[in-house]
């Protein structure tokens, strides 16, 4: 078996969920390559190279890459596609957006958002919000699955792999790129911060949302929200965990104000140690979080920053 991993980048950094898609792919056994298509990306291929398991990396550096547009990347994978028996991809933004038209392309399935490997064929996969666990079984021949990052510790680094150059495959004309509007932050990115804290409908205003990113910045963390504060306009929609949101697994989930719907327990459930704070002392989050702090958060969060300073 041989296994082709299309990975996430910017063109000069290789996104941190390629370690955790690689670990899937060792999970299903095999050979591992490596795609990196992009526009002057080779120190992306060259982090790729350094991955342990990874044994090439294709490197595909043509304009027509420079933005990974789906119409575009997905040609490029289906004419990859016959030397492989599975097509892997974290399922991220641009994961979700290319593997689905791969599939299409090649008239397979695609397996989404896996969560665990049960054989080369058979995965596990999350349903109905997380609340259930489904076991797939694929008869295709090639195999078009995306990772859940949050459910496979990354392999770490000390490979050596080969970078071979590749050609591009045939011209986009179905779309172009326009543009591209980044949020810029200084905190570390929700998706593989160590530490994140989240406020919800509790926090009750924007304003209020403060107290959060104080505490956040901290701690070094990511600043998270549950989808009723993002509703509400306390933060944008970027930091939003859970399942119309973001995916994450901490070593240290804080929820303040967060009542713990499932839809926001789906996104952060795999969080090594998970900390609530509500003044409802029968919030469903305090079901599932590891130690719970029931008071108001108004008089807690000014009290844990207070100590933090001492520190």
């Amino acid at each position: 078996m041989t296994i082709l991993i299309y990975a996430e980048h910017d063109n000069s950094t290789l996104f941190a969920n390629t370690k955790n898609t690689v670990a899937a792919a060792q999970a299903i056994g095999g050979e591992i390559h490596v795609l990196i298509a992009g526009e002057n990306a080779k120190p992306a291929a060259e982090a790729a190279a350094k991955i342990q398991g990874v044994t090439k990396v294709l490197l595909c550096d043509a304009a027509a890459y420079a933005n990974s547009l789906a119409e575009a990347v997905a040609p490029l994978i289906v004419s990859l596609a016959p030397s492989y028996t599975h097509i892997l991809s974290a399922a991220g933004t641009t994961g979700k957006n290319v593997m689905p038209r791969v599939a299409a392309l090649l008239d397979v399935q695609q397996i989404s958002d896996i969560s665990g490997v049960v054989s080369a064929d058979t995965f596990v996969r999350p349903i109905y919000a997380g609340n259930a666990l489904a076991t797939v079984k694929s008869n295709d021949a090639i195999k078009v699955v995306t990772v859940r990052g949050a459910s496979f510790s990354p392999v770490g680094e000390g490979g050596n792999a080969a970078i071979e150059t590749i050609a591009a495959a045939g011209e986009n004309s179905s779309s172009r790129f326009v543009g591209r509007e980044i949020s810029k932050s200084e905190r570390p990115e929700l998706t593989s911060a160590r530490v994140i804290v989240s406020g919800g409908r509790g926090v009750a205003s924007k304003e209020n949302f403060k107290i959060i990113e104080d505490i956040a910045d901290k701690l070094g963390a990511a600043v998270g929200a549950s989808r009723a504060a993002v509703d509400a306009g306390y933060i944008g929609n970027d930091h939003q965990v859970g399942q119309t949101g973001k995916i994450v697994a901490p070593d240290l989930y804080i929820a303040v104000g967060i009542s713990g719907a499932i839809q926001h327990f789906a996104g952060m459930k795999d969080s090594k140690v998970i900390v609530a704070i509500n003044k409802d002392g029968e919030a469903p989050i305090f079901g599932f979080a590891d130690y719970g702090l029931v008071g108001d958060l108004f008089q807690i969060l000014p009290e844990l920053s207070a100590a933090l300073d001492k520190k």
